[in-house]
């Protein structure tokens, strides 16, 4: 089963989360959990948590980042411009659900930084996210997503997933009751 392939938009490439983004991942997750019903989450991860996440994500349900690379000037009065990585964005493929009938199924998740919403790099990391899950021979990859979540919707249903229902009220956040769309694309 193959490696993660490099994609690039613009200054964005598509790559393998490693332990050095462990930071960033969890910069991005804990501000889904402290100010949005994305994540159902309600206790920040610490970076040893998201570290763990990141080694358990390392073999069959891979985690992949988005990172940007940005410049922040030059050096040594060179025209070299210096570039540093950015964690922008995160996606996972996760255990659908423990018992084993359900192996050939998987979850995945989508995560950006708020600034980089709408220029299609949830697209590039969902893109990757399903060519792993076909890679590592699973049969179908399912989204929860909270039901007023229209752009991640949106994104499901450009990739091809469909809604397959809806859970009412199983989730209770920042004081509202949430739905949970559950969407579903066969590989």
């Amino acid at each position: 089963m193959g490696a993660a392939q490099e994609k690039r938009t613009d200054e964005i490439r598509i790559r393998l989360a490693e332990r050095r983004d462990a930071a960033g991942i969890r910069a991005i997750y804990n501000h889904y959990v402290n100010e949005s019903t994305a994540i159902f989450d309600l206790v920040p991860r610490t970076l040893d948590e998201q570290v763990q996440w990141i080694d358990e994500h390392a073999g069959g349900h891979p985690a992949v980042v988005a990172a940007s690379h940005e410049g922040i000037g030059t050096r040594g009065g060179s025209d070299q411009v210096r570039f540093d990585e950015r964690i922008v964005g995160f996606g996972s493929l996760s255990v659908f659900k423990p018992r084993p009938a359900y192996a050939t199924s998987v979850e995945d998740s989508v995560y950006l930084v708020d600034t980089h919403q709408g220029r299609g790099i949830g697209r590039l990391i969902l893109d990757e996210l399903l060519r792993l899950a076909e890679a590592h021979g699973f049969h179908t990859v399912i989204a929860r997503i909270v039901g007023d979540n229209d752009a991640s919707i949106a994104l499901h249903a450009a990739c091809g997933f469909e809604i397959v229902g809806t859970e009412r009220e199983v989730g209770r956040k920042l004081g509202r009751w949430l739905d949970v769309v559950e969407m579903q694309r066969m590989l």
